[in-house]
This record gives C-alpha cells, sequence and structure tokens, in this order.
C-alpha cells in the first residue's frame, strides 16, 4: 500500500514539474539509479527466499530408518539432537546444548538426507540453503542474508509453535573458508564474521532452540573459529558405504520396484565398492528404465549390471570400430582381465567391447571385500592389471596401441603411491622435495618389473587370449563365470 502512495505522489510531483517547464530527466536518471540499486543490492537484494519445509509436512522431510548405512553418523546425530528433544534432561545433568553440527563426507553420501531426518526427529522447522546463496558482489547483502535467515527461522519457528529450528548449511566451505584467502573480495569475511556472530548469540535460554547443521565435503579449508567447540561443536564423519550397508540402500530404493527372484543384491552390493547412496539409488532407478524399455515384468540381475555399467561409464554410444579395431579391444580386455584371474582368482565381473563414455571396451572387477588400506604386494597387481591390455596387444600383435594411455597413466599414479607411503626404494621421503628425475626413475624400475611379470604370464596364453577374445567380439560381453571356466580348462589341457 505504501509503495503505491509513494509511486502516485511522486508521479504528481513529475506532472507538475512538466507543466512548469522544469527538466526533469536528471531527476529521473537519478532515481532510475537508485532503484537498481536498491533492487540489486538494498533490501530486495538480501531477501533471500530460503526453502522452508515444516517437520508435519508428508513431503521434503524423511525419517532416520529411511536412510539406509551411516549408523555411526546416525548414533552421533541422534546422540546430538537428543539436546533438542529432551532439554529438561540436558539442563539435569549441566550439559550445555550444542549449537552446531558439522557433516563431513564425500557427495552423495546422504548429508542432506541426515538433515532432513534430524529436522523430523525433533520436530523442528526445518530451513534449508547453499554457502553460495549468502555471497554476492555488493558489500553487506551476505551478512544480512545471514541474519535474516536466523531470524526467519526463529519467526517461523514460533508461527508454527515449534520449540526448535534447524538451519541446514549446505557446501558450507563456500561461506565459512578461510578468512583471508578471498584478498580480493571482503564479502567473503563479512558474511562469515556475521555467521559466527549469530552462532554466539544463540542464547541457551531462547523460547526457540536453534541448532545449524552444516556439509561439506572440504572441512579442510574451513575457517577455525568456525569448527571450534562452541559453534560446529561435534563433526560427523559421514563415509561411503560398506558392502553391507551398500546391500542395505538397494534395499531400501528397490521396495518399490518389481523385482526378479534371481536378482542378488548382495552381489551387486559387492560390485558397486566405492559407490555412494546416490549413486546406488541411480544404479536401482536404471536398472528400472533399462527394464522397461525392453517392456520386462521384473528386473533382473541382467538389468543391475547393465546399469551398474551405466552409472560408471555412462550410456552406450552409437559408434563402433571397425573389425580391426575390435578385435584388438577384445584381445586388449581379455589381457587386462586374465592377469586379474590370474593374481586375484574371482575378481572379474564383467568384461566388454561395448562403447561408453571415452572407453571402447572396459574390464569391470568385483573386489573380494572392501578394502581401505593397501600393501605394496596389492598395488603392484593392480600396476600389473593395468598394464595386461598393452602386454596383451604385443604379444598378439607386435606391437602396441593409444588404446592404453589411460592405463599407462593409472599404473603411473599407482607406482606414485608406493613412493609417497614410503614402500619404494626411496624410503620414506616427501615426494615434493624429491627430484622429479629421481622419482620418474622410481616410478619406471616399478612399472618396468610389472612389465616384465605380465609378459610372462600372458606369453604362454596366447591362444587363449585368443579363444576368448573370439567370443568377445562375437557376443560383446563375456562373464568372469566364463572367463574362469575358459583359464581352468586351459589350464588342465596343459596340465595334460
Amino acid at each position: 500500500m505504501i509503495i503505491e502512495i509513494a509511486l502516485g505522489a511522486g508521479a504528481a510531483v513529475l506532472v507538475v514539474l512538466i507543466w512548469q517547464g522544469v527538466n526533469i530527466a536528471p531527476m529521473v536518471f537519478f532515481g532510475a539509479l537508485i532503484y537498481l540499486l536498491y533492487h540489486f543490492a538494498g533490501v530486495k537484494g538480501g531477501n533471500k527466499k530460503f526453502a522452508v519445509v515444516e517437520s508435519g509436512s508428508t513431503t521434503g522431510l524423511v525419517k532416520f530408518k529411511q536412510i539406509g548405512g551411516q549408523q555411526t553418523a546416525k548414533k552421533e546425530l541422534l546422540e546430538a539432537l537428543d539436546f533438542i528433544r529432551y532439554p529438561e534432561r540436558v539442563a539435569s545433568m549441566g550439559i550445555r546444548p550444542l549449537k552446531g553440527i558439522l557433516l563431513v563426507g564425500p557427495p552423495g553420501t546422504g548429508k542432506t538426507l541426515l538433515a532432513k531426518a534430524a529436522a523430523q526427529y525433533t520436530d523442528s522447522i526445518f530451513m534449508s540453503s547453499s554457502g553460495s546463496e549468502f555471497i554476492e558482489m555488493y558489500a553487506g547483502v551476505g551478512a544480512q542474508r545471514v541474519r535474516q535467515l536466523f531470524e526467519k527461522a526463529r519467526s517461523l519457528a514460533q508461527k508454527g509453535k515449534k520449540k526448535s529450528a534447524i538451519i541446514f548449511i549446505d557446501e558450507i566451505e563456500i561461506l565459512g573458508g578461510k578468512r583471508g584467502s578471498h584478498s580480493s573480495h571482503h564479502e567473503y569475511d563479512q558474511t562469515l564474521n556475521q555467521l559466527l556472530v549469530e552462532m554466539d548469540g544463540m542464547a541457551l535460554d531462547q523460547s526457540v532452540r536453534t541448532l545449524v547443521i552444516g556439509a561439506t565435503n572440504r572441512a579442510d579449508i574451513l575457517d577455525g573459529a568456525l569448527i571450534r567447540p562452541g559453534r560446529f561443536d561435534r563433526i560427523v564423519q559421514v563415509d561411503l558405504p560398506d558392502v553391507d550397508a551398500r546391500h542395505e540402500i538397494l534395499r531400501l530404493h528397490t521396495e518399490n520396484k518389481p523385482l526378479s527372484e534371481c536378482t542378488d543384491l548382495q552381489k551387486i552390493a559387492r560390485e558397486t565398492f566405492g559407490f555412494s547412496g546416490a549413486h546406488l539409488e541411480s544404479v536401482a532407478n536404471e536398472a528400472a528404465i533399462l527394464a522397461m524399455r525392453d517392456e520386462a515384468e521384473k528386473i533382473t540381475q541382467r538389468y543391475f549390471a547393465d546399469a551398474i555399467d551405466k552409472v560408471i561409464m555412462g550410456e552406450k554410444l552409437e559408434r563402433k570400430p571397425d573389425s580391426s579395431e575390435l578385435w584388438r579391444v577384445a584381445v586388449h580386455e581379455i589381457g587386462h582381465a586374465l592377469i586379474s584371474e590370474t593374481i586375484r582368482p574371482g575378481s572379474v565381473s564383467t568384461v566388454t567391447t561395448t562403447s561408453r563414455g571415452k572407453a571402447l571396451g572396459y574390464m569391470r572387477q568385483m573386489p573380494e571385500k572392501d578394502s581401505y588400506i593397501y600393501t605394496r604386494e596389492y598395488i603392484e597387481g593392480q600396476i600389473s592389471i593395468m598394464l595386461g591390455g598393452a602386454v596383451a596387444e604385443e604379444v598378439v600383435f607386435g606391437d602396441r596401441s593409444t588404446g592404453a594411455a589411460n592405463d599407462f597413466q593409472q599404473a603411473v599414479d599407482a607406482a606414485k603411491k608406493i613412493i609417497a607411503a614410503g614402500m619404494s626404494q626411496l624410503g620414506v621421503v616427501s615426494l615434493e622435495d624429491v627430484p622429479g628425475r629421481t622419482v620418474h626413475r622410481v616410478i619406471q624400475k616399478i612399472i618396468a618389473a610389472q612389465e616384465d611379470r605380465v609378459r610372462l604370464l600372458l606369453v604362454p596364453q596366447i591362444e587363449l587370449i585368443k579363444e576368448v577374445a573370439d567370443i568377445l567380439v562375437v557376443q560383446e560381453k563375456v562373464s568372469g563365470e566364463l572367463l574362469r571356466e575358459s583359464l581352468k580348462a586351459a589350464q588342465e589341457k596343459a596340465a595334460c
């Protein structure tokens, strides 16, 4: 109403000035300039519409039982949330309620879901935002939005007759990076300072208990003042799921899908080492899409295998190599697979010449167990598997191709891990301080030793390579079981 009155009065004044012959062009120019500044950097620039989800809503929020895995993260988070849910018990023990919880982990591991479940568990107003929403080119806007976020959380909680509010800030490293790292842009520092002030001002006896939950995968760049006790009191690690957690996540995401009786979710969980919860949800979804394409009534194991390949490598490509290239690709991939089976029997899941992404073919391994630390023997075995494709080409064709370039890069990276971990002839060293020529010489020595090893393994099996490659060219995909049967038959024949 006030805006309409002001606009009407302004228009009337302009009409009078024009009638009296006054030049109003400068007034219009400065008025437009003031409006633009108001629009982009003034009150309107600070009025950010943050996402709000009420705990009683049937959509938006989730429950902890709907989140697969992450048992340790759930336990730590639930303990912290009990400070909000049972304030009397906390006060009787003389415990200071936590002001902030920082969720740290790789993308797709469920940090946002955990924050939403926290709001559901505590019956709180849930306000969601991203660190990038607070950063603007105009000074003061970010700090204003931080104030607005906390004020709005409290006012909405009071309006909804809630006793608590949870403020979730995703990608908090953008907002909370170390001060002074943005020397040309002090807006970052001002915005972070305002967040620190707001968290300090969260009084313990407020009618609305406020908890800030931050999420990041770059905790190393956060400002020390932000993650000290009294602000973010608890840091909760949200890691990639292990095999049991992956099985639970797959079970949750396939509850509403028509699975075939032969579908083995435990096997799928073993084959998806390193997948996040988001990846596993995508695998389940893509498997259903593939089944729908074929007009199948049930989702079988084959669709899940193809879905895993699609999530890792991308969609199948229309381009097809010619017959000679296809034969070389088949030999290359069988080389990888035979070395993998020789070093770790039962490790090959699939070998294919189907083009996906930038790869003309690939061999997918199935780890025996989830491993988080590696010995030199294991890494050298991985280097041998990486070299298997190029050496197989050399054994069969007498030369190599550019298709092994990515394999060589991975082998070099693996060799660097051996050096960095102090397992090379250099002993315990810093890669940054060792001369590049020395590092290069040790890398060459490590890779050359494995190349000789691979050659000794593949030369006696040249006929087996050609035999299985022939099958692969025709069928486009060979299972690990078929490869192991062929390898076993060849070994029995050689023994006779």
